[in-house]
C-alpha cells in the first residue's frame, strides 16, 4: 500500500468525519421525525463509506470499530433505539476516536497504542450496551462481526389488524382461457388469512348484452399476511395478469418502511417510478401499467389538440390506489434532493496549499511586471502599444482575481466547528445555550481563516462562560432560560467583519476600571471613553472573573487574541450594555496578497490607499474650509469631515516653518481623499492623485513591525517602493485630532 493512496484515504475520511460531526450536532435540534431519520440515514452512509474504504486498505481496527457504530445506527434507523443527548454524545466521541484511528493509520502504526486501545475498548463497550451486549468482568467488550449485531429487540414490521387490500378485476376472456377466478382467490389462503372478500358485479351488462362465456367478476379482498410483499402477491395472479387489472395496496404499517427504504437508496439518478419499484412500493408490472396510462393521456392530448399536462406517474398510482400518497411524497423528495445535489455539485480537485501560494506569488510578480511595461508604453506614446497594454492589463487583472479566488473559502466551515464547542461547554457549565450563525457563505482568504480559528474559539468560549448568565440569574432578570450566542460575518468597506454577540450580562465598566487601577494600567482620575475602557480587557493578565474555571478566568488569552488579530492587519472592537449583552467585532482584510489600490503623491514619496476604503476625491478650497485656515475639518455637503495632511503624518520631523511655507504655496493644488472605515469618514490631504494601481502587498521587515500608519509596502512599475497606508490607524488619529480641535474651537467661540 503506497503512502499516496493512504494519504488520499485520510483526506477523504477527514471530509466524511467533518460531515458526520455536523450531522450529529444537527440531531440535537431535530425531533424524532422524518428529518431525524434523514439525518440518521446520512450518518449511516457516512460511516459505511469510511468502513468500506478502510477495508480496501486492510485497516481492520477502523473496520471493526466502525461496524459497531453502524450496528447502533442501524437500530436507530429501525426506530428501535431512540435518539437522545447521551447517544449523540457517544456518537461524537466515536467520531473523534475514528479521527484518531485514521491519524494513527496514516502514521504507519501497525497496532493501537495503549491509550488508543483503552479508548477503543471503552467506546465499544458503551456501544455494545445499546445493542444489548453486556461485557462480563472476565472478558473485554466483544467486537461484533457480520449481522449478529442485531438483538432480540428487533421490531417486526407490520401490525396484525392492518390488512393488504387487493382490488381484482378479471378480463372478459378469463373463462375462455380456462381460468377459474375462485381458485386464485382461494390460493391467497396459503399466504395469509382472508379477512373479507367482496364480490363486485357492477360490470354485468343487461340481459340482452350478456354473454355467458365472458367473465364480468371482480373482487375486493382484505388479506392478513405479515411475511409477504407486493411481488409475492402479484405472482399469485401470474397466469391472468395479462387479462385482468390488479391493484395491491399494502398495510399502513408498511408506509414508514417504504419511506426508510427510499431514504436509504443510493444517490443515483432515478425516476419516480424506479424509486417506487426499488423500495418495493410498486411492482414492475404496476409501473408498466402506470406508464401505459400516461401514454394513453399523451395520445389523447395529441389527437384532441389539448394543452393540459400529462399527470405524473405518482399521481396516477395514488388515484388507482396502488401506492399511498406519503410514499410518493417521499420519492419526490428523494428525487428533488438528488437534483439539488447535481446542481450544487462542483468538480473539485485537491491542490497542495504551497502550489497555490506559489501561484499567487507568481501572479504578484506578473502584476508588477505589467505595471512596469505600462509605464514604458506611456513614455513611448505609441497608440497601438498603449491599446495592447490596456488589453494585457485587463487580462492580468482577471488572472489576479481568479488566482486569489482559488484561496477564498467560505467561513461557514469554521463557524460550524463552534457548534460542538457550544454544545459541550453548555453541558459543562449547566447552561442552555443556542448558537445562531449567519453569513456562513461569506468568503475569506484561507490563510486568514486558518489563523483566525483559535482567536474565535477563545471569544466564543468567553461569551459562554463570562457572557451568558446561569439559568437562575437569567430568570431573575426576566430573560429566557436559553441563552443566545450569535456568529455573524459580512463584508464592509473592503473588509470582512466577524461579530460574536451574546445576550448575557454584558461588561461592567466599573469593574474593568477598578481592576485596571489595581493593576496600574490607568491612573486615578484619568478620563477614558467606553471603547478605551473595554479595550483594557485585552491587556495581558487582565480578568474580572470572580472565580477561575476550567474554561477561563485566568486572564490568559485575550491579549493573544488581540495580537493575533492585529498581526493580520485587523482590528477588534467591543460594544456592550451591562445586563443586556456584548458584541465583539473583528475587522479583517479580505486577503493578505494582492489588492486594488489608489496611488497618491505626497512630496517626493508615493503612497497606496486600499481602493475599497476610498469614498471620493475632492479639491481642498476656501469654500470647504469656511474661511478658517487653522481648522482641520471641513463642511462636506453638511457633514463635518476631519482631515489631516499626510505630509504631517509621515514627515513629522521636518522643519515646521518649511512645512507651513509649502502649505501656503501649494494649498490651492491640494486634494482630499475621503476614506471610510467602520462607518467613520476622514480626509487625507495629498499633493497629487495618480489613480488606481494593482498592489502586491509586501510585508514589512521585523525592524518596521511596530511602525504606526503603515501596513505594508509594494513595488511600483518604476521599481520604486511605495508604502501602503494603514487606513484604520490614520482614520482613528484624524478623528481624534479633529474632535479635540472642534471642541476647543466651539469653546473659544
Amino acid at each position: 500500500m503506497s503512502d499516496d493512496s493512504l494519504q488520499i484515504f485520510a483526506e477523504e475520511a477527514e471530509d466524511l468525519l467533518g460531515v458526520a460531526e455536523q450531522a450529529l450536532l444537527n440531531l440535537d435540534n431535530l425531533g424524532n421525525d422524518a428529518e431525524t431519520l434523514n439525518g440518521i440515514n446520512g450518518l449511516f452512509r457516512t460511516f459505511h463509506t469510511i468502513k468500506g474504504a478502510a477495508g480496501l486498505f486492510g485497516l481492520n481496527t477502523i473496520v471493526d470499530f466502525t461496524h459497531v457504530v453502524e450496528s447502533v445506527l442501524g437500530d436507530v434507523r429501525k426506530g428501535t433505539l431512540p435518539v437522545d443527548e447521551e447517544l449523540v454524545s457517544l456518537f461524537l466521541l466515536s467520531r473523534d476516536h475514528l479521527e484518531s484511528l485514521v491519524s494513527d493509520a496514516l502514521g504507519g502504526a501497525g497496532s493501537l497504542s495503549g491509550e488508543l486501545q483503552a479508548t477503543d475498548s471503552q467506546l465499544i463497550g458503551k456501544l455494545n450496551r445499546y445493542l444489548g451486549i453486556l461485557p462480563t468482568e472476565e472478558e473485554a467488550p466483544v467486537q461484533i462481526s457480520g449481522d449478529t449485531a442485531q438483538t432480540a429487540k428487533e421490531n417486526v414490521d407490520g401490525v396484525a389488524n392492518e390488512n393488504w387490500h387487493i382490488s381484482l378485476r378479471f378480463g372478459p376472456s378469463a373463462f375462455r382461457n380456462g381460468m377459474d377466478p375462485s381458485s386464485f382467490v382461494g390460493y391467497l389462503k396459503k399466504i395469509g388469512e382472508l379477512k373479507s372478500v367482496t364480490l363486485i358485479d357492477d360490470a354485468i351488462p343487461l340481459w340482452s348484452d350478456f354473454d355467458p362465456e365472458n367473465c364480468y367478476l371482480g373482487f375486493e379482498i382484505e388479506l392478513i399476511a405479515l411475511n409477504t410483499n407486493k411481488d409475492e402477491l402479484e405472482d399469485v395472479f401470474e397466469f391472468v395478469k395479462d387479462d385482468c387489472k390488479i391493484s395491491i395496496l399494502p398495510p399502513h404499517s408498511h408506509i414508514s418502511e417504504y419511506i426508510k427504504m427510499i431514504e436509504a437508496l443510493p444517490e443515483e439518478d432515478l425516476r419516480i417510478g424506479d424509486i417506487l419499484v426499488a423500495c418495493g412500493a410498486l411492482t414492475s408490472l404496476e409501473k408498466d401499467n402506470m406508464l401505459n396510462t400516461q401514454d394513453g393521456f399523451c395520445d389523447g392530448i395529441i389527437a384532441g389538440g389539448h394543452d393540459f399536462k400529462v399527470p405524473q406517474l405518482g399521481k396516477i398510482a395514488v388515484e388507482e390506489h396502488v401506492v399511498e400518497q406519503e410514499v410518493v411524497d417521499a420519492a419526490i423528495k428523494k428525487q428533488s434532493n438528488l437534483k439539488q445535489q447535481r446542481v450544487s455539485a462542483q468538480q473539485t480537485i485537491r491542490v497542495n496549499a504551497l502550489k497555490l501560494e506559489s501561484l499567487v506569488n507568481l501572479v504578484g510578480e506578473l502584476v508588477i511586471g505589467s505595471a512596469n511595461s505600462e509605464l514604458y508604453a506611456r513614455r513611448l506614446a505609441d497608440a497601438d502599444l498603449n491599446e495592447a497594454m490596456e488589453n494585457l492589463l485587463r487580462l492580468v487583472e482577471e488572472v489576479r482575481d481568479t488566482a486569489l479566488g482559488l484561496r477564498m473559502v467560505q467561513i461557514g466551515e469554521t463557524f460550524n466547528r463552534y457548534k460542538r464547542v457550544v454544545r459541550e461547554v453548555s453541558r459543562d457549565t449547566g447552561k442552555d445555550i443556542e448558537l445562531h450563525i449567519s453569513g456562513a457563505e461569506t468568503e475569506l482568504d484561507k490563510t486568514l481563516i486558518e489563523r483566525i480559528g483559535d482567536p474565535l474559539m477563545h471569544l466564543v468560549r468567553n461569551a459562554i462562560d463570562h457572557g451568558i448568565e446561569s439559568p437562575e440569574v437569567r430568570a431573575e432578570r426576566g430573560k429566557p432560560a436559553k441563552g443566545l450566542v450569535r456568529l455573524d460575518a459580512f463584508h464592509d468597506s473592503g473588509s470582512i467583519v466577524i461579530q460574536i454577540t451574546d445576550d448575557g450580562g454584558g461588561l461592567s465598566k466599573e469593574k474593568i476600571r477598578n481592576k485596571a487601577l489595581e493593576k496600574g494600567l490607568v491612573q486615578e482620575g484619568q478620563n477614558l471613553s467606553d471603547q478605551e475602557i473595554y479595550r483594557l480587557i485585552f491587556e495581558a493578565g487582565f480578568s474580572t472573573a470572580e472565580s477561575v474555571s476550567n474554561l477561563s478566568g485566568r486572564g490568559v488569552g485575550m491579549d493573544v487574541v488581540r495580537q493575533n488579530i492585529e498581526s493580520l492587519r485587523g482590528q477588534v472592537e467591543i460594544e456592550s450594555e451591562e445586563g443586556k449583552g456584548s458584541t465583539i467585532s473583528i475587522r479583517l482584510p479580505l486577503t493578505l496578497a494582492i489588492i486594488d489600490g489608489f496611488q497618491v503623491r505626497v512630496g517626493e514619496a508615493q503612497y497606496i490607499l486600499p481602493l475599497d476604503m476610498v469614498d471620493e476625491c475632492i479639491e481642498l478650497n476656501e469654500s470647504l474650509r469656511g474661511g478658517d485656515d487653522n481648522s482641520n475639518y471641513i463642511n462636506l455637503r453638511g457633514e463635518i469631515l476631519p482631515y489631516m495632511y499626510l505630509n504631517d503624518v509621515f514627515k513629522a520631523e521636518n522643519d515646521a516653518e518649511t512645512n507651513a511655507k509649502d502649505e501656503v504655496d501649494d494649498r490651492h493644488r491640494d486634494n482630499i481623499v475621503v476614506v471610510q472605515f467602520a462607518g467613520k469618514k476622514a480626509g487625507f490631504v495629498v499633493d497629487e492623485l495618480l489613480g488606481e494601481h494593482q498592489t502586491v502587498i509586501k510585508p514589512l521587515g521585523k525592524i518596521f513591525q511596530n511602525l504606526k500608519g503603515i501596513s505594508g509596502a509594494t513595488i511600483l512599475g518604476s521599481g520604486e517602493v511605495a508604502m501602503i497606508v494603514d487606513i484604520p490607524e490614520i482614520v482613528k488619529r484624524v478623528i481624534n485630532s479633529g474632535q479635540k480641535q472642534f471642541v476647543s474651537s466651539n469653546a473659544i467661540h
